[in-house]
């Protein structure tokens, strides 16, 4: 399936049906009087956040959605049935802005969630309802009410507890493999990941949390070099950040730096995300190997990277465990209210 993380539609609301005229005509009952019935009600548009989906593309090849209009009134005071109302489903972390990219309606950020975006017109009144002793058989009703309608962007932030970052072939896609059921595109060549994908780590009884994998960034990226950076949307929901440096390149800290500087440059209040720093491949270093390029990164990063190899196994369930541990306190400070200010940048404007 395709991966879509923004959408431009239109969505219309129905229109209320139209109030019926009408009068009583039966054998023996002279001047039944006005009988018409009322319109129906219009159909809203409604969105919902369902489980099961990761993609926009349901809207990629329909942008146009309109709900139906109210049936009419009938005479015998028959009111008109109201109209179905439309619903866009979604996936869960889809955010609902206004045409002009920037005003956030509502941000779908839980499963089973529903927000009306359009309410549908009403239905007119049949001349019943304007029957009276000064007027006894109005000739009159009135027309249903016009439904609402805009455009409207849907963008799509995957809901993940972490995100992995490195440049490039840094073995993310291989890493998400070996510690999930996930089966992500693994090649020996740079921009293998061209979309995100998600995996479930399991670690036992409650231990469970997302991972996300990001596309690899490269130098210039918050300029929009190589993929840019359009899918660090897909990371502003997680609570812990997994940086990982390929061990075997010419300069693992400089590819460190290139990452950190790109957050940096990018949104700063996403580099300022806890972090967790892995050397990969480590499986390939040799023991004096490993312990000097471990020194040096603790030196540019601030904390002991682990060692880990996503082929062999070798150190991964440890780093799991550690980014499990980062994602609980993090819980414990959004119930506290500590939780980090939403990102301002746009990544879709790129």
């Amino acid at each position: 399936m395709k991966f879509l993380d923004q959408c431009k539609i239109f969505i219309r609301s129905g229109n209320g049906g139209a109030g019926s005229v009408s009068f009583r005509r039966e054998k023996f009952i002279p001047n039944g009087g006005p009988d018409g019935g009322d319109g129906g009600k219009g159909g809203s548009v409604w969105v919902e956040a369902v489980e099961g989906l990761n993609t926009l593309i349901d809207y990629r090849y329909q942008q146009h959605f309109k709900a139906n209009t109210g049936t009419h009134g009938m005479g015998r005071q028959m009111h008109g049935a109201n109209a179905e109302d439309l619903v866009l489903r979604v996936p869960v972390g889809t955010q609902v802005f206004e045409e002009d990219h920037e005003t956030l309606i509502v941000d779908l950020d839980t499963p089973g969630q529903k927000v009306m975006l359009l309410k549908g017109g009403n239905g007119g009144w049949g001349n019943t309802r304007f029957k009276g002793p000064v007027n006894q058989a109005p000739d009159f009703a009135l027309p249903g009410q016009d439904g609402e309608e805009k455009w409207i962007w849907l963008r799509l932030k995957l809901i993940a507890d972490a995100g992995l970052l490195g440049l490039p072939n840094a073995g993310k896609s291989t890493f998400l493999a070996a510690s999930s059921a996930a089966r992500p595109k693994i090649a020996d060549y740079p921009f293998t990941t061209l979309t995100p994908n998600l995996g479930v780590i399991d670690l036992g009884a409650e231990q469970r949390f997302v991972i996300a994998d990001i596309p690899g960034l490269i130098e210039g990226a918050s300029e929009g070099a190589g993929l840019g950076t359009r899918f660090l949307g897909h990371v502003e929901r997680t609570k812990v950040l997994i940086h990982l440096v390929d061990g075997t390149q010419e300069d693992p800290v400089k590819a460190y730096k290139v990452i950190r500087n790109e957050l940096v440059a990018y949104a700063e209040d996403l580099a300022k995300r806890p972090e967790i720093v892995a050397i990969n491949k480590v499986d390939s270093l040799d023991a004096e190997a490993r312990k000097d390029l471990t020194k040096k990164l603790k030196k540019a990063s601030g904390q002991t990277p682990y060692l880990i190899s996503g082929v062999t196994g070798e150190g991964v369930r440890d780093l799991l465990f550690a980014a499990h541990a980062k994602i609980v306190e993090g819980e414990k400070a959004e119930k506290a209210g500590d939780s980090p200010a939403p990102s301002t940048y746009d990544p879709w404007d790129r």
